[in-house]
């Protein structure tokens, strides 16, 4: 299993159109496990998204799958103008659809060099207020933490999102249970105490390719 993030800067109305209409099914896409389409914001932004930039996530069977949805459907060739990472996982904590079973859920995940964060959630409506008080200080404390690189927050309601790059696995399970910087795990314990969401998950990954830019630079690679 493989996932893919691909984000573009498609305008207003490409935006709204990939996320009314790009409902991506595992039996009508030859190796696809799961996609989902989402407009981002910044991490911890207190504003409406700009509807400006959108993000397609998606677990495949494996590369070949990912690269010829990207070079031969519409719905990825849209994304062509952006970024485009491949990535491998190395650790998942909780359940999402089309996710392998027999990714570790250790945190201490033997990797060198820089990874990407996925944290994904299909979130029960009645705990969205909730949900943003938790969210956005653990998303502050990210802008500051040891080692991140760059990161964005991503939704499409009830599915919400944030990926993140940062220079190792240290940093980023640093930042994700040390309590020198105590509000993501806070907001690991608010969850634990009442589960924001419907399902949750999760995920870190080696970046195997890493291709485009996003205003003019490549983050990931840059980590």
């Amino acid at each position: 299993m493989i996932a893919t993030v691909d984000i573009a800067d498609l305008g207003v109305r490409s935006t709204l159109r990939s996320l009314v209409n790009t409902r991506l099914q595992p039996a009508n896409v030859p190796g696809l496990r799961w996609a989902d389409s989402a407009t981002l914001l910044p991490l911890a932004s207190t504003r409406p998204p700009s509807l400006r930039r959108a993000a397609l996530l998606a677990f495949w069977d494996d590369e070949d799958a990912a690269d010829a949805f990207r070079a031969e459907h519409p719905v990825g060739k849209r994304f062509a103008g952006g970024l485009r990472a491949t990535l491998r996982p190395l650790r998942a904590f909780g359940s999402w659809p089309g996710l392998a079973d027999d990714i570790t859920a250790s945190r201490a995940v033997p990797h060198e060099g820089p990874v990407v964060v996925f944290t994904l959630g299909r979130l029960r409506v009645s705990q969205t207020v909730r949900f943003l008080r938790t969210s956005r200080p653990a998303e502050n404390a990210a802008l500051d933490a040891e080692g991140f690189v760059w990161g964005t927050a991503a939704a499409r309601p009830p599915f919400v999102a944030t990926v993140s790059a940062w220079a190792s696995s240290r940093d980023a399970a640093a930042y994700a249970y040390a309590r020198q910087r105590p509000q993501h795990a806070d907001a690991i314990t608010e969850q634990q105490r009442r589960d924001f969401h419907v399902r949750s998950a999760f995920i870190r990954f080696d970046p195997t390719r890493v291709d485009g830019a996003l205003d003019g630079t490549n983050p990931v690679s840059a980590a």
